[in-house]
């Protein structure tokens, strides 16, 4: 018996042999395709098949695709692996317009800058020049345009500060149809009411209001002009009450509820 125990394991000892040797070829196998990738992925890192091909823009309007690829510092020349995204979002959001940025790095070498612009909600009226002003309450001196533009009120008088921001923060408020149906909005500060504002509607009507309670009444202005003469002028009073006033001095003033 103990024979053939020993006949046995000797039987054994090439099979064993042939199992190790298989083990130690797969491992060799698995460090050269480890080593070959290794040195696939730096032969590319370093070669200009790693650089930038494309570069694609979503959501801008105001910044056209290659003032925003500029701002960004990146190019054709950029290896893909050395992006930092943060630093490239702190670069677009320096521009006055942009709100938002995010990119995203799509393999093996596509990029794609997806911008949120602030919303314009205004344009200041200052010597020949019509400056935007956007939703954060800045005055985009950079953006100046010659023409009047469409569906935007145009701002009188008004600077950089707690007015502009108060002014801007009722506005948006506004439904779409009330705001563009403003033409003028003059800053007429009052010793009683340092907010006080002068408005010049499409429709001919003047309004006297303030900004502490501007869009609450203001958002009342189409069932207060239903109530008055469309032929008869005036002004409306939204300071305290809602009255009117014609703009012939014989009409008395009128409460419009």
């Amino acid at each position: 018996m103990e024979k053939g125990k020993i006949v046995a394991l000797e039987d054994r000892i090439p099979k064993l042999k042939e199992q190790r040797r298989r083990k130690a070829n797969k491992r060799l196998v698995l460090l050269l395709i480890l080593f070959f990738t290794m040195i696939v992925v730096i032969a590319y890192s370093q070669s200009p098949l790693s650089h930038v091909k494309t570069i694609t823009i979503n959501g801008n309007g105001v910044y056209s695709a290659e003032e925003i690829i500029k701002q960004s510092g990146l190019s054709n020349n950029t290896n893909i692996w050395k992006i930092n995204k943060e630093e490239t979002v702190s670069k677009l959001q320096r521009l006055s317009e942009i709100k938002e940025a995010e990119i995203e790095i799509h393999w093996p070498n596509t990029v794609i800058i997806q911008v949120k612009e602030h919303k314009r909600i205004a344009y200041l009226k200052q010597a020949n020049n019509f400056f935007p002003v956007v939703e954060n309450g800045e005055i985009l001196k950079s953006r100046a345009a010659k023409k009047i533009p469409v569906n935007s009120p145009i701002l009188f008088e008004f600077k950089k500060g707690a007015a502009l921001n108060q002014l801007v923060k009722e506005l948006e408020k506004l439904p779409s149809e009330i705001s563009n149906s403003i033409s003028e909005i003059h800053f007429t500060p009052k010793k009683t009411d340092p907010y006080h504002i002068s408005l010049f509607m499409n429709d001919g009507f003047e309004v006297s209001a303030t900004l502490r309670s501007f869009s609450e009444k203001m958002v009342h202005y189409p069932s207060i002009i239903s109530q008055l003469d469309p032929n008869k002028k005036g002004i409306i009073d939204l300071e305290v009450g809602t009255f009117f006033k014609a703009f012939e001095p014989e009409v008395e003033e009128k409460e419009v509820e």
